[in-house]
């Protein structure tokens, strides 16, 4: 069992210069296509090369206030009026400027315990499948766990 034999050959993708507004809409979109929940996309050029990954985790990560530790001990915090200025700040940012750049990958022929062994080890929850330099599909972790699963049953 390889790759190949797990890999979903329809992906979404996000450009660098793309807004996270735009990603954001672009999650929603992936997700209703797909009828399951996208955590996070590919980030490719104008060459179709990949050169990064997006998650929902770096969007997070990015609009999370510095001291969010301290708001419980804050009475008379505008909570809502900071993140509205935070989500607003946000619009602004580009996917590059966000995105994961030291991206794993795997090729088609890797077989799937080596994949098991990467999401494992390293909490990767989708690996870009490549051949040569071009995308060719994605491995999402709840794929390769339910693969292996009807293999049980």
């Amino acid at each position: 069992m390889f790759a190949r034999d797990i890999m979903s050959p329809r992906f979404h993708t996000l450009s660098p210069a793309q807004s996270i507004a735009e990603a954001v809409k672009m999650f929603h979109t992936a997700s209703m296509e797909e009828q399951k929940r996208i955590f996070g996309l590919m980030v490719i050029d104008e060459k179709d090369q990949l050169v990064g990954m997006l998650s929902m985790y770096d969007i997070l990560l990015f609009v999370q206030p510095k001291h969010i530790h301290v708001w419980n001990e804050i009475e008379d915090l505008e909570a809502q009026a900071i993140f509205g200025e935070l989500l607003d700040r946000v619009k602004s940012i580009r996917v590059s400027d966000i995105m994961t750049t030291n991206v794993v990958t795997v090729k088609p022929q890797t077989h799937v315990m080596v994949i098991t062994d990467l999401m494992i080890k390293r909490h990767i929850r989708r690996l870009p499948v490549v051949e040569g330099k071009n995308v060719v599909g994605v491995v999402y972790i709840s794929d390769l766990f339910y693969h292996m699963l009807n293999k049980f049953l």
